[in-house]
């Protein structure tokens, strides 16, 4: 159950950012204009905070930088809750 939860949080935003390019690629276009790799390194390394950059990138506002936040954190939470999880396991780790 763990490992499939581990697939999941890594491989579900990715999979919904893909899905959301093959419908919608006109909205990366906009967002990320002629920057490909940028896109694809975003995609890569940070899904969560490049998803909600795709909500809301047409919008400009105070609550832009909070969803933005929210997304970082999300990424954050997604590379860093491995380690807090497996920290018994570390020899020597009190």
């Amino acid at each position: 159950m763990c490992c499939f939860f581990t697939a999941l949080v890594f491989f579900g935003p990715r999979l919904a950012i893909l899905v959301w390019w093959l419908v919608n690629p006109l909205r990366f276009d906009r967002a990320f204009g002629s920057h490909w790799l940028l896109s694809l390194l975003a995609w890569l390394f940070i899904p969560w905070t490049t998803i909600m950059f795709l909500l809301v990138f047409p919008v400009y506002g105070i609550f832009d930088w909070i969803i933005l936040g929210l997304g970082i954190l999300a990424d954050i939470a997604s590379y860093s809750g491995g380690m807090y999880g497996n920290r018994n396991q570390i020899p020597g780790y009190n």
